[in-house]
């Protein structure tokens, strides 16, 4: 596999950042196990260290990341810095602020917004950069955002962040963070069987031009688990599968691509081969039969 194969998914631009549409979840990196529990065990550092490495030698310039993705021993925004620093000039890292995590693990649920600056400058220094290039408000419930947003903004004017977007938002997040300053990207959990009711969604992100980046988007039932979580697949997904002989994972990436050239993806892995099979969802050719399969298991249709 090379370099060109990420290619054939297409790109998109992230403001004015082009990214190709596979990108790389950084979230399980830091840890084995259910993610982000604060006795997750550490992975290998020198592993992780390679397979970012290998990541953007694939071709892969869209990293998500956030400060808050750490177990005992590891940093994911760390291993960024250490595997690939000095950055490419085209690599573009996506962060998340909002909640926050203290030193044991124990969650933070929400920042205050006299608080986010402090999370904005956390990830610059894990990352040894001047700027962000895109930072997501990540929310919990329906409550306003525009406080929070709006401070975000500010740290946009002020040059910390280049691009802003938003996680785990509803549509009316959406319209309330637009009236503040440009949303890029609106990234909540997607896929095959997971929030059908996103779909409309998913719709009007495309239409207005913003990217669309689910989480989870592999996993199935696994979740945070990962795509080998012991969740059951569907069956669907298994059998178109077997047909093209590629992993559910790969189709449920190349499922992901086809529902608009808005929508990205950026599964996780510490594993080197599962990031070449992810990398490889890029070229798989589903048909009209299989999409039509796929999308009625994804509503929790009957097969035909």
């Amino acid at each position: 596999m090379t370099s060109q194969t990420i290619t054939a998914g297409g790109t998109w631009t992230l403001g004015d950042r082009t990214v190709h549409r596979i990108g790389f979840g950084a979230m399980r990196l830091a840890q084995t196990g259910e993610a982000l529990v604060g006795d997750a065990v550490p992975r290998d550092r020198d592993r992780a260290v390679d397979v970012l490495r290998r990541a953007v030698d694939l071709g892969v310039n869209h990293i998500d990341t956030a400060a808050f993705y750490f177990s005992p021993l590891r940093s994911a925004n760390e291993l960024i810095n250490r595997a690939l620093a000095p950055y490419p000039e085209d690599l573009v890292l996506v962060t998340k602020v909002g909640p926050g995590r203290d030193p044991s693990g124990e969650w933070i649920p929400h920042a205050r917004p006299d608080q986010l600056r402090g999370q904005v400058e956390e990830n610059l220094r894990q990352l040894g950069r001047d700027h962000l290039d895109v930072v997501n408000l990540r929310i919990v419930g329906s409550d306003s955002i525009a406080e929070r947003f709006g401070a975000l903004a500010e740290l946009r004017q002020a040059g910390l962040v280049r691009h802003l977007g938003l996680s785990n938002v509803q549509p009316h997040h959406l319209a309330e963070a637009q009236a503040i300053a440009p949303v890029v990207c609106v990234q909540n959990m997607y896929g095959i069987g997971v929030r059908p009711d996103q779909d409309a969604f998913v719709r009007t992100c495309g239409e207005q031009g913003i990217a669309f980046v689910p989480f989870y988007a592999i996993a199935g039932t696994g979740r945070e688990g990962g795509a080998d979580a012991g969740g059951a697949e569907s069956p669907e997904v298994a059998a178109v599968a077997r047909e093209h002989g590629v992993s559910t994972a790969r189709v449920r990436l190349a499922w992901t691509l086809r529902q608009g050239p808005h929508v990205l993806a950026i599964p996780g892995t510490g594993d080197p081969d599962h990031l070449a099979d992810n990398v490889a969802a890029a070229t798989l050719q589903l048909s009209q039969d299989d999409l039509a399969r796929l999308s009625a298991a994804h509503r929790g249709q009957s097969p035909r």
